[in-house]
């Protein structure tokens, strides 16, 4: 052990325990029972068991255990974003595609075929860059890695700028953010550009976060820690206090997530705080609201009191087989087209094809589908599945590795056109487009949304 520390050694750690015991004594509290003398008994902790305490102090430990139950903050609204509420709707038990007989899948496939006949299947491409991150571009010190993060981020900006979204007296807020580094070029962006605010929604505890690299009074940075499906954004203080335009970005927004921060942007931001339905208003006026946002300067940036603008939407797509029906956006669409829960369920796992081709995953593969700002959360961005999920035995002989990859693209562009149509039906004009080379990511789709310009309101009217 060091010198200094707890003379325990923890196995499941492969270490001695870092913990600093009282003077005079070789062990901590937590490991000290070999050394005690006297009749006090440790038990195992009730909020988590993984650790003990005086059972004569459990009640003043319970006060500060960091395993308690922390106060829920004011924008957080219990599912305010889950979508489904008819359990009735919701499938039961998976059935692994591997015990589909070759009838069965093929049923699929001519379903999903019939489905997507119609649909804008070949996205324009717009690969773009912006003048932020060229000094980072051209640094020889970053690696392959940081390089393909870098195009990235640079392409999504473009793409922003190119949607006028890169403006003064905007609130973006990032969802999915990690560390930070997407609203962090957003900044640099806009270096001379006053008014901004940054929400960086991230549901878990993030390391080496870039906040504390903002220095500029103009711009504030502000986490929300919270599940983007709990997030009533109407409750966020400075929202509430400013009403700027929100723009929603994001870099990889894994599976549901991408639902629920859209349906986070477009529903429950107009709810009511208390739960309850505004006053009755056409959709399409809403968003007009929005469209006027980017002409307005941080002056005169609010609209009503009841209604805040959405200005704009950008978010990198990602991990289609961690879509989930119950917080699926276009619904409405799968069934307009005769799918239900059952042919989603299928089509979502099959969209892992696109990227796999249901070959054995390799390492390089799956890194190219991780978020830069991810990686001390690998599991959220992991594409890869077990063979009975996948079911590569039963189309061994069926699909060659070209026409399975063919038809996991399919599925990724029918579940996108979903969420494509939930838009136009709220009052935006929302496209797909690869925003960055198959060399860089594997997940190169960027969902983009603004308010029609049709629905601005004429000032002379």
């Amino acid at each position: 052990p060091q010198p200094g520390r707890c003379a325990h050694f923890v196995l499941r750690k492969r270490r001695f325990c870092r913990m600093i015991p009282a003077p005079g004594r070789r062990f901590c509290g937590e490991h000290g029972l070999e050394e005690e003398q006297n009749d006090r008994k440790r038990i195992p902790c009730p909020l988590d068991p993984k650790h003990t305490v005086y059972e004569d102090q459990l009640q003043k430990h319970l006060k500060k255990c960091n395993s308690r139950e922390k106060p829920k903050p004011v924008y957080f609204v219990q599912d305010i974003n889950a979508g489904l509420k008819d359990v009735a709707e919701i499938p039961g038990k998976q059935v692994p595609l591997s015990s589909l007989s070759i009838e069965e899948l093929e049923n699929l496939i001519r379903k999903l075929k019939k489905a997507s006949n119609g649909l804008e299947l070949h996205l324009k491409e717009q690969i773009l860059s912006h003048q932020a991150l060229q000094e980072a571009l051209n640094d020889p010190k970053n690696g392959e890695s940081a390089f393909k993060h870098l195009k990235q981020q640079a392409s999504i900006l473009g793409n922003m700028e190119k949607l006028h979204l890169l403006g003064p007296g905007r609130c973006f807020v990032e969802f999915g953010a990690g560390r930070g580094k997407l609203s962090h070029w957003v900044d640099i962006a806009l270096e001379n550009v006053e008014s901004v605010q940054f929400l960086l929604v991230e549901r878990a505890t993030t390391r080496f976060k870039v906040d504390g690299k903002h220095k500029r009074r103009d711009s504030v940075f502000e986490r929300l820690q919270v599940d983007i499906q709990h997030l009533c954004l109407n409750k966020v203080p400075v929202l509430e206090k400013k009403k700027l335009p929100v723009v929603g970005i994001g870099k990889h927004l894994c599976g549901a997530a991408t639902d629920l921060a859209l349906r986070c942007l477009v529903e429950s931001y107009t709810i009511c705080c208390d739960g309850e339905e505004e006053e009755p208003a056409p959709k399409r006026s809403r968003a007009a609201q929005t469209e006027e946002a980017p002409h307005n300067t941080a002056g005169n940036a609010s609209t009503t009191e009841d209604h805040k603008p959405v200005a704009g939407i950008v978010i990198a797509l990602c991990c289609h087989h961690k879509c989930d029906w119950t917080h699926y956006v276009g619904r409405e669409f799968f069934k307009s087209v005769g799918l239900g829960p059952v042919e989603f369920n299928y089509f979502q796992r099959m969209s892992s094809w696109a990227t796999c081709g249901m070959q054995e995953t390799t390492s390089k593969a799956s890194t190219s589908e991780v978020s830069e700002d991810q990686t001390n959360d690998t599991e959220e961005h992991e594409q890869t599945l077990s063979r009975t999920e996948t079911g590569s035995d039963t189309l061994q002989g069926i699909l060659s590795v070209e026409e399975r990859k063919e038809i996991g693209c399919l599925c990724k562009r029918l579940i996108d056109h979903g969420r494509i149509e939930y838009l136009q039906q709220q009052g935006y004009k929302a496209a797909l487009q690869y925003y960055t080379e198959p060399a860089v990511s594997l997940e190169n789709v960027l969902l983009t949304a603004v308010p029609r310009p049709s629905l601005i309101p004429d000032p002379t009217v």
